[in-house]
């Protein structure tokens, strides 16, 4: 099953359980750097400004209020009296709420300051209570501003500018994104070397499961991986290996029994199948025998011995078919010879178009002989169960179609039909022993239930693969067996 495709953010979030406590540990320093910076930013800048307006309540109106008198005598130095105000201080007397006077000091001189139509409307705002505000004059830029009631009814304001106040802060700020952001850097570095050594014990865990995860385990005998190294049982990861040893522990024993089990299923298979070969054959020959007696025969028994017979060739084909299975799943090699296949596949056509008259058969091989490597009469058995598959289990009329072809070097042989189908709840065990359609002992829908599981067997033991797909009126077997082998085989089954 595809995974579903993430959208939008998600998109970009780490997956990984060391990329996420890294991405965790930088964040959480991004956002105690940036808590820190905005902290010491505003205190700086609340402190500086506070200062301004200390300044302001030291300086009262007294630079606005000498506007007001025009010229003024100059000072021992021969300058303008600015009444010892700093540099760029800002003075501006309002009366009735209209600007009759601006300046700010330059060089320890007053020059006058052109103010715009909201210039004045911003000044004429500002509160009457010594406090310091902040205002933005178009020809001077950000000021703090303080205003007072002079002794003639008006208003004076005085401004300190902001200027400095925000290049000291802008500093601070450009030195805080410098060091937090190398700090993040050299965190993110060494957070991941970090959690990189810390998470090795659960890497050896992930590869541990991985390797149990690609072992067969539905077949054969396994050999379970070594456990994981002992890790501290007081952490997770400790506690994860712990667990995934025990359960190793449980999986071999389960396995190693389950084997023992299949091994004694199959030497009894095996054994059985083998000593009732000789009292099957035996029933088989007094009832040939029998039947073949000069004497006059009851009706009666004649039916009975000539039903003796024919359940004695069955079973004795259902024993010959146990052991078969039984040697193969003994991994008893099978002969390894040239086998014409396309002369096996005409040979077993024949056969069933002979026992099956009322099906439609349809052959189609390929124009030149596909041969392979491998035992002539399990072949035989082979495309003769494929094709006693079909005739048995599709009603009269069904048109069965035999191709064999040469396939990216393989030899694939396919026997399909148009009849009813496989049932969906059947084929996922079509190929096992006694899988039949019929869940009932009955033997009117077809044989044994061992034709496809032998034909899997032999076609495996061939190094090959066969396949089902199944719908109403399209079933497909799929057979397909490699045209040369490795190592020949040094005998038969």
């Amino acid at each position: 099953m595809r995974r579903p495709l993430l959208a939008g953010p998600a998109r970009w979030l780490p997956r990984t359980l060391r990329a996420r406590l890294t991405a965790g540990l930088v964040v959480l320093l991004a956002v105690a750097s940036l808590t820190v910076g905005l902290t010491t930013v505003f205190a700086l800048e609340g402190f500086l400004v506070r200062r301004l307006d200390q300044q302001l309540t030291a300086a009262g109106g007294r630079f606005p209020a000498s506007l007001e008198h025009g010229e003024r005598p100059p000072d021992a130095d021969n300058r303008p009296d600015t009444r010892g105000q700093s540099d760029r201080t800002f003075g501006a007397r309002l009366l009735h709420g209209t600007t009759t006077d601006a300046a700010v000091v330059r060089d320890q001189t007053d020059a006058a300051v052109p103010l715009t139509g909201a210039d004045r409307r911003v000044l004429a705002g500002v509160p009457v209570d010594g406090d310091g505000h902040n205002v933005r004059l178009s020809a001077l830029g950000g000021y703090r501003v303080a205003a007072v009631r002079g002794d003639d009814g008006d208003v004076l304001i005085t401004g300190l500018p902001l200027r400095p106040v925000e290049e000291t802060v802008h500093r601070l700020e450009t030195v805080e994104a410098v060091v937090f952001g190398s700090a993040l850097l050299v965190t993110g570095v060494a957070g991941a070397l970090w959690v990189r050594l810390s998470l090795r014990p659960l890497r050896r865990v992930t590869t541990t499961a991985a390797g149990v995860a690609e072992l067969p385990l539905a077949s054969g005998e396994v050999a379970m991986p070594p456990p994981v190294p002992d890790a501290d049982p007081r952490t997770e990861v400790g506690q994860v290996g712990t667990a995934l040893n025990r359960m190793l522990g449980h999986v071999g024993d389960a396995l190693a029994r389950r084997q023992a089990s299949e091994e004694r299923l199959r030497h009894f298979s095996a054994d059985a199948s083998h000593e009732l070969r000789t009292p099957v054959a035996s029933v088989r020959g007094h009832a040939e025998l029998a039947l073949r007696h000069p004497g006059p025969v009851p009706e009666e028994v004649r039916h009975a011995l000539e039903r003796i017979q024919a359940e004695s060739e069955r079973m004795s084909t259902l024993v010959d078919d146990l052991l078969l299975l039984a040697r193969l799943d003994a991994g008893r090699p099978l002969a390894r010879r040239p086998v014409d296949l396309t002369r096996v596949v005409l040979d077993a056509t024949g056969d069933a178009r002979a026992a099956g008259p009322g099906h439609r058969w349809t052959l189609e091989l390929a124009e030149e002989p596909v041969t392979v490597l491998g035992d002539e009469h399990r072949l035989q058995q082979v495309i003769g169960n494929l094709l006693a598959n079909a005739r048995t289990h599709t009603p009269a009329g069904t048109r069965v179609t035999v191709r064999l072809a040469a396939v990216d070097g393989d030899a694939e042989l396919t026997v399909a039909d148009d009849g009813p189908g496989v049932p969906d709840t059947l084929q996922g065990e079509v190929f096992e022993r006694f899988a039949r359609a019929d869940p009932g002992r009955s033997r009117a829908g077809g044989g044994t239930g061992l034709g496809l599981a032998i034909v899997r067997a032999v076609v495996v033991a061939h190094g090959g693969t066969v396949t089902l797909t199944s719908r109403p009126g399209a079933t497909v077997f799929r057979a397909r067996l490699p045209r040369r082998t490795a190592a020949p085989g040094r005998g038969c089954v």
